[in-house]
C-alpha cells in the first residue's frame, strides 16, 4: 500500500518539475544571451555560443534536463 502512494504520489509530481525545469531552462536562456551581450572574453565566446545553441535545441525538443545541462556549462565558463 505504502508503495502506491509513493508511486501515485511522483506521478502527481512529475508535471511540476517539468514546469520547474522548463522555467529555469528559459532562465538560463537568457542569462547566456546576456552574457554574450556583453562582449565577454575571446576564450570564452565560442563556449558560451555552443551552451545557447545546445539549451535552445533542448528547450525546443522539451528535453530541460538537458538544456540545464548546457546552462551549467555555461555558468562554469562564466565562473558562476
Amino acid at each position: 500500500m505504502r508503495v502506491l502512494f509513493l508511486v501515485s504520489g511522483l506521478l502527481l509530481a512529475g508535471p511540476a518539475l517539468a514546469a520547474d525545469d522548463a522555467s529555469a531552462c528559459a532562465e538560463g536562456i537568457t542569462m547566456i544571451r546576456d552574457a554574450l551581450a556583453l562582449n565577454p572574453p575571446e576564450p570564452a565566446l565560442p563556449k558560451l555560443k555552443k551552451a545557447l545553441r545546445v539549451a535552445e535545441r533542448e528547450q525546443k525538443e522539451g528535453e530541460f534536463d538537458e538544456c540545464l545541462d548546457a546552462v551549467a556549462d555555461a555558468r562554469k565558463v562564466l565562473g558562476r
